[in-house]
């Protein structure tokens, strides 16, 4: 009997591509994994135990069919593979780079702990990079052409999912941009050396090719008026993510080279695609030779700090209140770091800000962890007699994103919020107050994960195409 190609977790060790040295990789911003050889692909998906239940596909956001992929793979199917992998996800390769599997796919595989995961992002990642190159990423065609047209505002992951579904359907679509290039937060938030972004462009390239109309550098409730949007349109989609970051109250917030994230992350990212950032060139948004603190524990955080340390920063902190198990970035991230040089500070939380017109330091408490709140998380407390002070010359702000007041900014009263400012949506429908508007992504769910926008984007184009539908027919039957 042949031997099978699966079930090898219990003689075959795990093993990612492999990682560029830390001294080697903090030079640049090019990603830090090598790619599989096909070989050590196969043999890693090979590793599956193609469980009945398979925890890894039920703890995806998209549903994704992994073990169906990993048996291909492991098969040397790969063309077939891709396609399985691509059926429910419009951008696997960079779901493959930047999801965080340890809290998701691979952080919930049955194989028992002493036995390792089976490496699924990284098998993800090689068989959409494979068909790429291979060129079975087949052209976006219609199935049909229709007249009904719709507007997408916001070329994020959820925005560029719907496009491609609803361009799928044959209806005509225009994405609507504030910014100058596309993908949103994963050109200009999310660093090269997570997601290189040739990744990206080859994505919106096929989308363009296909049909997809763009319109860069639009804002809307600036350049179009929102009513105007409506108006050209039979139906509007809503995507813009969130972008506000949240402050931090204390004294001497208001001094310079105290920074947002994002601000930071879009000035380094522009640099490296070349544009001229004069607060990038004048040291305001460069790390190069500073005491760099970092405030926050999210994935965001891990991205400031492991960019600072390519920038050439003296040193590199980041300051959490909590400890290092109860952070809410992925742990992988924080490993990354730690081989970089980045210095964790555990249980701190900051204070104050000194300096003299700009940062010189962070006044930060040292905390304990206490009761748990309802969340389940243990609350951080102070310690008396706690306080210290970090040398810093660039403080960077990592604590999450709000939504900005999009009632405001587009002139419509009518368009509701909940109480986290999140616009408010009919749970099934997925739409606004206003007729034909609908909303999808972090605009709803608040700050979240680029898997889950790819999802809402997937999920809100359905109920985008069955309300166009009902339109075209009552047209057609008050026409007959």
């Amino acid at each position: 009997m042949a031997e099978t190609r699966m079930l090898k977790f219990v003689s075959v060790p795990q093993k990612r591509p492999a990682k560029r040295a830390a001294d080697e990789r903090t030079h640049d911003f090019d990603e830090i994994y090598r790619e599989f050889v096909p070989a050590a692909a196969a043999e890693q998906a090979g590793r599956c135990s193609q469980c009945g239940v398979p925890f890894c596909q039920v703890h995806c956001p998209l549903q994704n069919n992994i073990p169906d992929w990993l048996k291909l793979t492991a098969e040397g199917r790969l063309q077939e593979a891709y396609e399985v992998s691509q059926a429910t996800n419009n951008m696997p390769e960079v779901c493959g780079r930047i999801c965080p599997q340890d809290r998701l796919c691979e952080g919930n595989c049955v194989i028992e702990k002493g036995f390792d995961s089976v490496t699924i992002g990284s098998v993800e990642k090689y068989l959409t990079d494979t068909a790429w190159e291979q060129g079975w990423v087949r052209p976006l065609v219609p199935r049909r052409a229709l007249d009904q047209s719709v507007g997408i505002v916001g070329a994020g992951p959820a925005g560029l999912a719907a496009a491609e579904q609803l361009r799928l359907q044959g209806y005509k679509v225009h994405v609507y941009d504030r910014y100058d290039r596309l993908g949103g937060l994963l050109i200009y938030g999310i660093p090269g050396f997570k997601l290189e972004k040739d990744v990206v462009l080859r994505r919106t390239q096929r989308l363009a090719e296909g049909g997809v109309v763009f319109h860069t550098d639009c804002e809307i409730g600036r350049t179009i008026a929102f009513e105007e949007l409506r108006a050209r349109h039979d139906a509007v989609l809503i995507a813009t993510g969130v972008y506000k970051a949240r402050d931090i109250q204390a004294p001497g917030a208001g001094l310079g080279n105290i920074v947002p994230a994002m601000t930071y992350l879009t000035a380094s990212n522009r640099t490296g695609l070349g544009d001229t950032v004069p607060e990038y060139e004048s040291g305001e948004l460069n790390a190069a030779g500073k005491n760099v603190v970092v405030i926050g524990g999210g994935d965001t955080a891990m991205d400031c700090v492991r960019t600072a340390i390519r920038q050439g920063a003296k040193s590199v902190r980041c300051l959490y209140r909590r400890d290092k198990e109860n952070m809410p970035g992925s742990l992988r991230e924080v490993s990354h770091a730690e081989e970089e040089g980045v210095e964790f500070v555990w249980l701190s939380n900051p204070q104050a800000f000194k300096g003299d017109g700009v940062v010189t330091g962070v006044m930060a408490q040292k905390m304990r962890l206490g009761l748990r709140d309802s969340a389940g998380r243990q609350t951080p407390e102070p310690v008396e007699d706690g306080t210290f002070t970090l040398e810093a010359d660039l403080v960077i702000k990592a604590l999450g994103f709000d939504p900005e007041d999009l009632p405001a900014m587009f002139e419509e009263p009518a368009l509701t919020v909940t109480r986290w400012g999140t616009l408010k949506v009919d749970p099934r429908s997925m739409m606004t107050g206003l007729e034909g508007v609908f909303a999808a992504g972090d605009i709803v769910r608040g700050a979240s994960l680029v898997v889950w926008a790819i999802r809402d984007g997937r999920d809100v184009a359905e109920q985008l195409h069955k309300y166009l539908s009902v339109r075209a027919d009552a047209r057609l039957a008050k026409a007959s």
